[in-house]
């Protein structure tokens, strides 16, 4: 197995990644499309929208989604799914290219612990949200990754582990509330075995948490 930076990785994945059977990624568009809770007219952005899965829901829901990502591999998958959708690439450590208080939501999902810096990520996302907007976080929950348990995915009959960071639930309620979020709520949900089916190799997780979602809201 080896290990692969973040950037490199999801490159590499990009065309597979919507094939690979990934619990956590079941479970996330399970549960946070709901929390999103999308509505028509909305200004979504999709922060690391990726291969675009989460950009379908919006658009059925009437918002009006746009993505950003720094893998141009997965932005490449993302395009051809959804033409109609801006989607741009940048990283989200960095100035994203937006105005301030241009969406009504921010969704940011499976991304924390591969970000080197949260706390700029989180700040950026603040920025760019009006006042009364609302920010979903997900991650692969924490209480799993400390297990050693991280992204991973074959190419080329090579196995890749992801450079994943060993963050905790504190660390991330800590950057939404410090960079002005309030109503920080804490939703985590657990292998059950509905999930086992649809990924069967996980069935030895049910009942262990899986993907923890925080949502949070820009204060009027």
């Amino acid at each position: 197995m080896q290990e692969i930076t973040t950037k490199a990785g999801y490159d590499r994945w990009a065309n597979t990644y919507e094939r690979t059977p990934n619990p956590v990624v079941s479970l996330d568009a399970r549960h946070s499309i709901g929390l999103l809770a999308p509505k028509p007219g909305e200004r979504i952005l999709d922060a690391g929208c990726g291969t675009g899965r989460n950009l379908g829901a919006m658009l059925t829901a009437g918002a009006s989604p746009q993505g950003l990502d720094f893998s141009a591999g997965m932005l490449a998958v993302a395009r051809r799914a959804h033409p109609e959708v801006p989607l741009f690439e940048a990283d989200l450590q960095e100035a994203l290219p937006f105005a301030a208080a241009e969406f009504d939501a921010v969704l940011c999902a499976l991304l924390g612990e591969h970000l080197e810096e949260p706390a700029r990520a989180v700040a950026e996302f603040h920025r760019v949200l009006r006042p009364g907007g609302r920010l979903v976080f997900s991650v692969f929950h924490p209480e799993m990754a400390a297990t050693g348990m991280s992204a991973q995915f074959e190419d080329a009959g090579e196995v890749y582990k992801m450079v994943a960071h060993p963050y905790t639930v504190d660390d991330y309620e800590g950057w939404i509330a410090g960079a002005g979020f309030a109503e920080v709520q804490r939703h985590e949900f657990a292998v059950d075995e509905r999930l086992a089916e649809e990924v069967p190799w996980a069935s030895w997780l049910v009942g262990r948490p899986m993907l923890l979602v925080l949502t949070a809201t820009k204060p009027a």
